[in-house]
């Protein structure tokens, strides 16, 4: 059903895939002058015009899948997405200032120097060129359904890799298929992105064990290949989803040893499960090791305190 088209990215991750099937496009790719030029390659080779394009479904606000949607409204598309992903793409670089004074702060508290945890904060003002904001003119949440080049899609909420995130779920020739954005990869683990409470003051999303709930459940949904943000599609969806629950496991379960050797702060933690890392793993590396200790403590298995205005963590 779906045309699968490796767009160019500048970011580590390499080529981002969007699909396209009729008239609409999911995950377009990032704002750039070459990004635009490969799916402009795409539509040609389909009879197709920018203007043609009826519809934008967006997986999840990062930058390498929704940053072209702007131009593609400008040309008459509607843009789809959730509720969550529509507040980011609206305003990204609000969105990114928010996540800048919160992460400073809290990475601070993780045992991150001052001037270490602004300096990381800093490095995703990189991204701002790439992530066009755009208005959206459906939400969509689980439970509705779009239609597609005449086909129906389910769309459900996910949980673990970005806020907003929705996969969409269809029967084609005889299988159940799902675009799954980056919440599932096939030879990448994705990574549970740290993110900051939904309203300043609020609660921090425990998004590690969000996400293993979240795969348990799309392990039971009974797909026979995911279509996925990056690289090639899964074919063998609940194998894989087994796979990176085990990683996860096993990486809690190195956690646990790191703290039994005595009490942690989550930049200890990330130091001993990655060495010395440069600025631009920071967030990633960090957001592992306290998605980790979110984990554990959710189990009752390790407890957060406050020392000297750090957080650290002892066995229970």
């Amino acid at each position: 059903m779906f045309t699968r088209v490796s767009i160019p990215t500048p970011f580590q991750v390499g080529a981002v895939n969007a699909y396209v099937a009729g008239r609409t496009v999911v995950d377009p790719g990032p704002d750039s002058e070459e990004a635009w030029s490969r799916l402009l390659e795409t539509l040609e080779a389909r009879e197709l015009a920018p203007g043609d394009i009826s519809q934008v479904v967006v997986t999840h606000p990062h930058p390498d899948h929704f940053g072209l949607a702007a131009r593609l409204r400008s040309e008459g598309a509607r843009v789809l997405a959730s509720p969550e992903a529509a507040a980011i793409m609206e305003d990204f670089a609000a969105r990114l200032k928010y996540e800048q004074s919160y992460f400073a702060d809290f990475f601070e508290r993780c045992g991150i120097s001052r001037e270490t945890a602004e300096a990381v904060t800093q490095l995703p003002e990189a991204f701002l060129p790439y992530a066009q904001s755009v208005a959206t003119d459906r939400t969509v949440t689980g439970g509705d359904t779009l239609t597609v080049d005449d086909e129906r899609l389910i769309v459900d909420e996910v949980t673990g890799h970005a806020a907003g995130e929705l996969i969409f779920s269809y029967d084609w020739e005889g299988r159940r298929e799902a675009i799954v954005g980056d919440n599932v990869l096939g030879d990448i683990t994705p990574n549970p992105f740290l993110q900051p409470p939904e309203d300043a003051g609020g609660r921090r999303p425990r998004v590690l064990p969000g996400f293993n709930d979240s795969l348990r459940w799309l392990r039971e949904q009974g797909h026979d290949r995911f279509l996925t943000g990056h690289r090639e599609p899964v074919e063998s969806p609940r194998e894989r989803i087994d796979d990176i629950l085990e990683e996860h496991d096993q990486r809690s379960e190195e956690v646990a040893d790191i703290v039994s050797e005595g009490p942690k702060t989550p930049a200890d933690v990330m130091t001993a499960l990655f060495g010395d890392l440069p600025a631009t793993e920071y967030f990633a590396g960090m957001s592992e090791a306290v998605g980790h200790l979110d984990v554990l403590e959710a189990q009752d298995r390790v407890k957060k305190r406050e020392s000297g205005g750090v957080f650290v963590y002892d066995l229970q």
